[in-house]
């Protein structure tokens, strides 16, 4: 009997394919390297499916995934007070992630990275070192086998609770979570007396998140409606049961439900300093306040390949860090702000509701939109980031009025 073989070697096996883990394995393959792109089947993550025209642009998505154009948002209060919110000359793009994702991981076998589905079972290494990823496969007969690839360097993309960050990163206990759910819908026709088509809806109400918020996000024939929290114990499903009443939503038909945590903070550290770095949700980057993660999960796919081709060039497992490193530096004021937001005027209805209070200014509006449409803290007009200064501090301290 001939010995068993030894597991192919890569230069980089990748653990999950959503937005980061398919961004980084297409980054690597289409650089020439040996890529081993590893995603479970059926995993569908909640999420709202808004991706900015910067990520458009810089991801090269094309307009067929796109199922509908937003040209507006409304937030809504506690009292139920709105304040409409529209794109001057510009438009938010949502994509169904059933179908983004796949074609995101296509694209990357497109580029040369090898597919495979399993899920990942643990990181062990060979007698020289080097990691080795086990994971259980269905065999052409149904069943369950194991299965093993050699890697010179390994990442993390596998959601929020991280098998590979788990076992890898020590600061991976650092990680907390809002906890999302959202109902895929059929979209109402054009008479519904609330729902708008080109519209999304974010609504700040204690009772429907008491730290969070509840959202209605259309997808052409279908709609995303959900709600967050991290407060443990509270009913996810009960809450979006008594939005889509409210909402009038309630008799449509219900095409699927989908919950996941939602990470809320960059970890401090995204590598082993050896040879395994995270991205996307496995990093913790997910926009604080908004829970906005699509762009972010492939910038961080593309930083964490980016470090990973630097590794594989030098040899010197510092370059992972720079994964880390050169995200934080393009967006971590960005994440440190909404953070901020977040903490404060998440925290009561009263706050809520001067939280909407504010956005009904145009000013606010307008800087809002260019921070968000361009992905950067907007430093172009001075005077209007005066002028929100002074109005923030107004209903900070209670000086402006709510409505």
């Amino acid at each position: 009997m001939s010995p068993p073989s030894s597991p192919e070697t890569f230069d980089a096996v990748i653990i999950g394919g959503g937005p980061a883990g398919a961004t980084a394995a297409n980054d690597l393959a289409r650089h020439g390297h040996h890529v081993l792109l590893l995603d479970r089947a059926g995993r569908i993550k909640p999420c709202g499916g808004a991706i900015p025209p910067r990520l458009i642009a810089e991801f090269e998505i094309p307009d067929h995934l796109l199922v509908a154009r937003i040209s507006s948002a409304r937030m809504v209060s506690p009292s139920n007070r709105d304040v409409d919110m529209p794109i001057d000359g510009g438009f938010v793009g949502m994509v169904d992630r059933e179908h983004y994702d796949e074609w995101l991981r296509a694209r990357a076998a497109e580029g040369g990275a090898i597919r495979r589905t399993g899920t990942f079972s643990e990181l062990t290494r060979d007698k020289n070192g080097t990691a080795v990823v086990h994971y259980e496969t269905r065999a052409d007969d149904g069943r369950m086998q194991h299965a093993s690839a050699r890697a010179r360097a390994v990442i993390g993309a596998d959601g929020a609770i991280s098998a590979v960050a788990r076992q890898c990163i020590p600061q991976a206990s650092e990680m907390r979570y809002v906890f999302a759910y959202h109902e895929i819908i059929r979209s109402p026709d054009r008479s519904h007396p609330v729902f708008d088509a080109a519209r999304c809806d974010v609504v700040y109400r204690g009772r429907l998140s008491p730290d969070f918020y509840s959202w209605v996000f259309p997808h052409g024939p279908t709609t995303s409606i959900g709600t967050g929290s991290a407060h443990k114990g509270f009913s996810l499903r009960g809450s979006v049961a008594e939005f889509r009443k409210a909402a009038a939503l309630d008799d449509l038909d219900t095409i699927r439900r989908e919950g996941a945590p939602i990470p809320l903070k960059p970890l401090s550290r995204w590598d082993n300093g050896r040879d395994v770095v995270l991205a996307g949700d496995a990093s913790g980057v997910v926009a604080p306040a908004s829970g906005e993660g699509i762009y972010y999960a492939m910038a961080g796919g593309r930083a964490a390949a980016d470090a990973v081709a630097l590794f594989l060039k030098t040899g010197d497992a510092a370059a992972l860090a720079t994964a880390r490193k050169s995200f934080m530096r393009r967006h971590g004021a960005v994440f440190f702000i909404l953070g901020l937001m977040q903490r404060y005027w998440y925290t009561s209805d009263a706050r809520r509701e001067r939280f909407v209070a504010i956005c009904r200014d145009k000013d606010v509006q307008q800087l809002t939109w260019d921070a968000y449409m361009n992905k950067e803290l907007v430093r172009a007009k001075p005077l209007s980031h005066v002028r929100i200064f002074f109005k923030n501090i107004a209903h900070l301290t209670g000086l402006a009025r709510a409505a």
